[in-house]
């Protein structure tokens, strides 16, 4: 991997781990297209979400400082039931969900799912609940779908908002509630690929250091810039244009996987 791809990369990763069009999605089809590997390079992976774990953290820096200083509060305790279905879902179908992240097969389809959340989204009516005032119900109903959008190309930022909003929260207390819950959820992800390094450091050694530096820095950037982009675009109703951009991308790779067989695996055998 050069350092052009190790950017590119990065860029993909910061602005589509936020945007509501699917970081894992864009990954599986950047490996595809540009003949990297990147799912499989583990250290390169774990040092991407490093850097849009910076780009939220910072973007969300007063909200995370309030929660350290109220470990107790209700919002606290929203976060940590929400990840109780997100964790639960992710180590009973982690094999699962690895072999679709590899193959790539049904990243056309989740295209397509990702694309029809991101249309109601615009329509769903928003209701007067916050981070505060929201039930274990729907908490445990966003986590739900934030372990289900561990599938490649279904938004976890698309899926978290939309189940608040269907919930009856606020549109801007929905994307704070997402990106609060992203932070402990790309934590764990980094922590399992972590354990993967320790387990062979000897081939980390061996690593394209400074294309992966260069990568996690872009992921940073691009992931802050994402943040503030998603809260805007949210609340004012603007969320159709990444609808008809997950359709075309899905178009095309379902084109490709039923007729031109170039670079994705046939939907049909």
């Amino acid at each position: 991997m050069t350092a052009l791809q190790a950017v590119i990369m990065g860029i993909v990763q910061g602005i589509t781990e936020f945007l509501p069009i699917s970081s894992s999605g864009h990954i599986v089809l950047f490996e595809k297209l540009m003949h990297v590997q990147v799912e499989q390079d583990t250290l390169f992976i774990l040092l991407l979400h490093i850097g849009t774990l910076m780009a939220v953290a910072y973007a969300m820096r007063k909200e995370v400082v309030w929660l350290w200083k109220h470990p107790r509060s209700r919002v606290t305790w929203m976060v940590l039931v929400a990840l109780l279905p997100t964790a639960v879902i992710g180590a009973l179908c982690e094999e699962w969900f690895d072999n679709l992240f590899e193959s790539g097969v049904t990243i056309g389809l989740e295209f397509v799912v990702t694309g029809i959340i991101l249309w109601w989204i615009d329509s769903i009516e928003a209701g007067p609940k916050t981070e505060s005032s929201m039930a274990l119900a729907d908490s445990l109903w966003i986590g739900t779908l934030q372990g289900i959008a561990i599938l490649p190309a279904l938004s976890r930022s698309g899926l978290t908002i939309a189940g608040g909003l269907w919930r009856g929260m606020d549109r801007m207390a929905a994307t704070r509630f997402s990106f609060l819950l992203s932070i402990p959820a790309i934590l764990g992800g980094t922590l399992v690929k972590l354990d993967d390094i320790v387990e062979a450091p000897a081939k980390a050694l061996m690593l394209p250091w400074g294309e992966m530096l260069l990568g996690a820095l872009a992921a940073a950037v691009a992931g802050y810039f994402s943040v503030r982009w998603t809260t805007w675009l949210v609340a004012r109703c603007k969320m159709r244009v990444f609808a008809v951009y997950t359709f075309a991308i899905a178009a095309f790779i379902l084109y490709d996987q039923l007729f031109a067989h170039r670079w994705f695996p046939p939907l049909v055998h």
